[in-house]
């Protein structure tokens, strides 16, 4: 299966910046369109940005646009999100994702992800 492993969270002050990495690994691990999802305490999951596996086309949620770049390298395999101008908003924990392989369109929806890295904290302080 598909491993995901994410870096790179902490603690922030707010205006500042953090750079996330995704590394994968497994079989067939750069054959996916892969994103980035966030949870907040007391928060549902929600869709941060998406990348294609090419890394021509992404995608983003509209509370990050402008902000958040993301971008991959398939041949280290990874992922990354650089993550400026941050707020207090943007205080959760950060997952990598990799789109399930029977789908070739970029997606915001959970559900079409299949494979999940543990989650990293990034918190943002006053």
């Amino acid at each position: 299966q598909v491993q995901l492993i994410e870096s790179g969270g902490g603690l922030v002050q707010a205006g500042g910046s953090l750079r996330l990495s995704c590394e994968a690994s497994g079989r067939a691990s750069t054959a996916f369109t892969k994103g980035w999802f966030r949870q907040a305490p007391g928060k549902e999951r929600e869709f941060v940005a998406a990348i294609s596996v090419s890394g021509l086309l992404t995608s983003y949620s509209d509370s990050v646009k402008g902000r958040f770049t993301i971008s991959r390298d398939n041949v280290r395999n990874t992922v990354d999100l650089e993550m400026n101008r941050l707020n207090l908003e943007d205080t959760a924990v950060y997952y990598c994702a990799a789109q399930k392989a029977t789908i070739r369109a970029i997606s915001a929806n959970e559900d079409d992800y299949a494979y999940w890295g543990q989650g990293a904290q990034v918190s943002v302080s006053s």
